[in-house]
C-alpha cells in the first residue's frame, strides 16, 4: 500500500462537515427540514422552545449545543 496521497485524493480532502459554520456558503439559508425535524426533537428533549425561522448555520450550533446537553452527541 503506498503513502502517496494522489493515489487516495477523496480521503485527504476534509468533508463539508469539517467546515466552521462561519464559512459555510449556504449558512444563511433556512434550515433544512432534516435539521428541523431533528432540532424540534432535541429542543423537546432539553425543554427548550423550538424557533422554525433559524438559518442552516444557527440550527446547527443549536444541534451541537444540545446534542452535548442532552448526551446525543
Amino acid at each position: 500500500m503506498s503513502d502517496d496521497p494522489m493515489e487516495h485524493p477523496k480521503r485527504e480532502t476534509p468533508s463539508n462537515a469539517d467546515k466552521p459554520v462561519e464559512q459555510w456558503t449556504t449558512g444563511d439559508e433556512a434550515m433544512t427540514g432534516a435539521q428541523a425535524s431533528y432540532l424540534k426533537t432535541m429542543c423537546e428533549e432539553a425543554g427548550e422552545e423550538f424557533n422554525p425561522d433559524l438559518t442552516k448555520a444557527e440550527a446547527s450550533k443549536l444541534i451541537d449545543t444540545l446534542q452535548e446537553r442532552t448526551g446525543r452527541g
